[in-house]
């Protein structure tokens, strides 16, 4: 063990106690604030469509969870530097051959997260937000975990392979992680996405006629809608069009079709078919694109930086050396928590689009006030959540931001 990781790690849980600590205080501190004197008995006050203990149980959930989610990313940043700096990483690598080492270290980082994973369960559950038991639950975690570190195998391999033979190895991945996105784009929905739900055929034969017709107005080359039986893990309501090609499906949960009439279905299913015609699934994948080239261009400097100034204490003897995944690892972590603002301020944008979309599509607005009570009160969504809620967590506008920009679209028709 590197002399002076004790203090380090002791140092490292003051500061995060002391994080989780205020960022708990900004969050619940905002929980209690009450409705807005000008939002009571409008269409964006809770209490008009949720009763009093669904709200009080939407403020303690909504808390919990944005809290975990603010508490993750640092509890992340700790595995890895513990990884790193007590000299684990560094003895792994040099006592077991690639593969292993490549398990054994997903299985830690793993092991160590399991307790907010559990958290986040136990909250859901307790809220009757998740439906899911328990057996349920630990085998999609071991489809996680297996689809992890087959992927993580895979790319890390690449990774070192191009660090120890190309000068600029951050452009080579760059130039290899395009088609690997776009590949993974064409794949979830047929081959990952299963491995969670089942899929079938909507079981409606009627409402997918109709949610055919506004696919075919929309140009969209659909012939088939597909129902994925959700109601086993969730309460919560949702409906997407996914895929590229002959990947391409339409898909409605279970529980969105119990909870919904038939036209709050359709505005749904309108907002998803906009997100299509707009492309915005191609530009999701070129917006991953470009990003995989920024984070790649940074990470690369953050990383050689990072390696000669403390690579010695970590064990990790050149760049190529294996020893150094819990350092990239953790650059990639961190990079990503401090680009979320920007990519969730442009999806927020694209959802706001695909909102308008659907109101022309469909015609009516109408739809969409009870669609957005229901989807709030389904999953106990604070409808106001605060800004840096907003900035890091939130790839949609809120339900209150949804409902009120609807009204204005309808409005100006």
């Amino acid at each position: 063990m590197n002399p002076g990781f004790a203090k380090m790690f002791r140092i490292y849980l003051i500061l995060f106690g002391l994080y989780a600590i205020a960022i708990g205080a900004y969050i619940w501190f905002d929980a209690a604030q009450p409705t807005a004197a000008a939002d009571r008995g409008t269409a964006v006050d809770p209490a008009t469509f949720m009763p009093g203990a669904d709200l009080a149980k939407m403020k303690e959930y909504s808390a919990l969870r944005n809290w975990l989610f603010f508490i993750s990313y640092p509890w992340e940043w700790g595995i890895y530097l513990f990884l790193l700096f007590s000299g684990a990483a560094a003895s792994w690598s040099k006592r077991f051959v690639f593969p292993v080492f490549i398990f054994v270290l997903t299985v830690a980082v793993f092991a160590l997260q399991l307790p907010l994973r559990i958290a986040g369960y136990s909250i859901s559950r307790s809220y009757g937000i998740s439906t899911q038991s328990a057996a349920s639950w630990m085998q999609d975690m071991a489809v996680s975990f297996g689809i992890r570190y087959l992927m993580l195998l895979a790319i890390v391999w690449v990774v070192y392979f191009a660090m120890g033979r190309v000068r600029r190895w951050w452009l080579a991945l760059w130039l290899l992680s395009v088609p690997f996105i776009v590949f993974m784009t064409y794949v979830q929905p047929v081959v990952i996405d299963p491995l969670y739900n089942t899929f079938k055929p909507l079981s409606d034969p009627e409402l997918e006629r109709h949610i055919l017709e506004l696919a075919d107005r929309a140009g969209i080359p659909a012939d088939r809608v597909y129902e994925v039986n959700i109601s086993e893990k969730t309460n919560a309501l949702n409906a997407y069009v996914t895929g590229i090609g002959p990947s391409l499906r339409i898909v409605i949960w279970d529980t969105t079709l119990e909870a919904l009439n038939e036209r709050e279905i359709l505005f749904i299913m309108a907002h998803e078919i906009g997100h299509y015609v707009m492309h915005h699934l191609e530009w999701s994948v070129a917006g991953s694109a470009g990003s995989a080239l920024l984070f790649l261009w940074i990470g690369s400097r953050l990383y050689r930086y990072s390696v000669v100034r403390w690579g010695g204490f970590a064990g990790i003897r050149k760049e190529n050396d294996r020893a150094s995944l819990p350092l990239l690892l953790l650059i990639l972590s961190v990079l990503t928590f401090l680009t979320l603002p920007a990519s969730n301020a442009v999806s927020r944008e694209a959802e706001r689009a695909a909102d308008r979309y659907a109101v022309e599509l469909t015609g009516s607005g109408k739809g969409a006030v009870g669609m957005y009570h229901k989807l709030a009160a389904s999953s106990l969504s604070d409808i106001d959540p605060p800004l840096l809620v907003k900035w890091f967590r939130s790839t949609h506008p809120s339900i209150k931001e949804r409902i009120l920009f609807v009204q204005s679209v309808e409005a100006r028709k």
